[in-house]
């Protein structure tokens, strides 16, 4: 008898413990997802918004929330998606353009890995080269217009102060294994930048000399397996400091204090989400480039623009 009580006391308690490892996983995964539900309109899922082209890539706004991308497999204009949903030419035809983003000059900057330079662009009509024998993937501009870039193969970070004459390259930082997206906090006093390898995310604080320091990184991407690519890409920023980072597994949402929120699951599952901006109407919703497409979302906070 004492041991069927006892047998049946070993089982009630193993019975516990299994009930409580289960809880605590659904717990854990509710806890995970529910930021996703602070930023995500419920009802509102991807909406498509171009297609037919060879590879979308180089997302980003102006200060009314239209939308430019390029279609970077093709020699063609840049595209733009009025308020109103139509698509236009923005420019001439430009090849392999890989980051665009407006300085406070209005001029539109633009990344040109294969022909080896930086231009600009003024009211989608004078090309200007900026900087040449260069290779950039992506940039950005704060608002006092200094430029920052990525330059993928020598694992490099560039800045380029827009206001001189002579536009000096200056290196920044070096040793991120595929220096990729870049992006700057709400503020504007941070930047951050994807590794296309690795899974961490770096962040630098811009000195009042537009040197970086303090490097250190922050927060770490969910990658497939152990010895998987994070293939960290594009990056954007709400105007609650959470940011958000294109990778192998979709867009992955930080809050400001580096903790993973979620993964939003891109558009379409044979390609991969490679570059992102908030912009439209209020700039609340969030477009993403997908293989030859672009889709957006709406998103519950607001993105900060340029």
């Amino acid at each position: 008898m004492d041991l069927e009580r006892l047998s049946k006391r070993l089982m009630k308690r193993i019975f516990i413990i299994c009930l409580l490892m289960i809880l605590g996983m659904v717990l854990s995964c509710r806890s995970q997802d529910t930021p996703l539900t602070m930023v995500l309109v419920p009802g509102h899922g991807w909406e498509k918004m171009a297609g037919g082209m060879k590879f979308c890539d180089a997302c980003c706004t102006d200060e009314e929330g239209n939308f430019y991308f390029a279609d970077a497999g093709s020699n063609v204009p840049i595209k733009r998606i009025g308020l109103d949903g139509k698509i236009s030419d923005f420019g001439p035809p430009l090849q392999g353009v890989s980051g665009l983003q407006f300085g406070k000059d209005s001029l539109l900057y633009i990344c040109q890995g294969r022909a080896r330079r930086i231009c600009a662009l003024r009211e989608g009509r004078d090309l200007e080269v900026i900087v040449d024998n260069v290779r950039p993937n992506d940039l950005v501009v704060t608002a006092d217009n200094h430029l920052y870039f990525t330059e993928t193969f020598s694992q490099r970070v560039y800045h380029i102060d827009l206001s001189k004459e002579q536009k000096a390259l200056k290196i920044v930082d070096s040793g991120i294994l595929k220096p990729n997206g870049i992006a700057l906090t709400p503020k504007g006093g941070t930047l951050f930048v994807s590794d296309h390898l690795e899974k961490e995310i770096w962040f630098f604080r811009i000195d009042k000399d537009n040197a970086l320091s303090f490097k250190a990184p922050y927060g770490s991407l969910r990658i497939r397996g152990k010895n998987a690519q994070s293939k960290g890409d594009g990056c954007d920023v709400d105007s609650l400091g959470r940011y958000y980072v294109c990778s192998d597994l979709g867009i992955q949402m930080f809050d400001p204090t580096a903790r993973l929120g979620g993964v939003i699951l891109g558009p379409d599952p044979k390609n991969s989400v490679v570059s992102l901006a908030f912009s439209g109407e209020g700039l609340r919703y969030l477009y993403v480039a997908s293989g030859g497409s672009i889709y957006r979302r709406k998103m519950k906070t607001p993105g900060v623009g340029r």
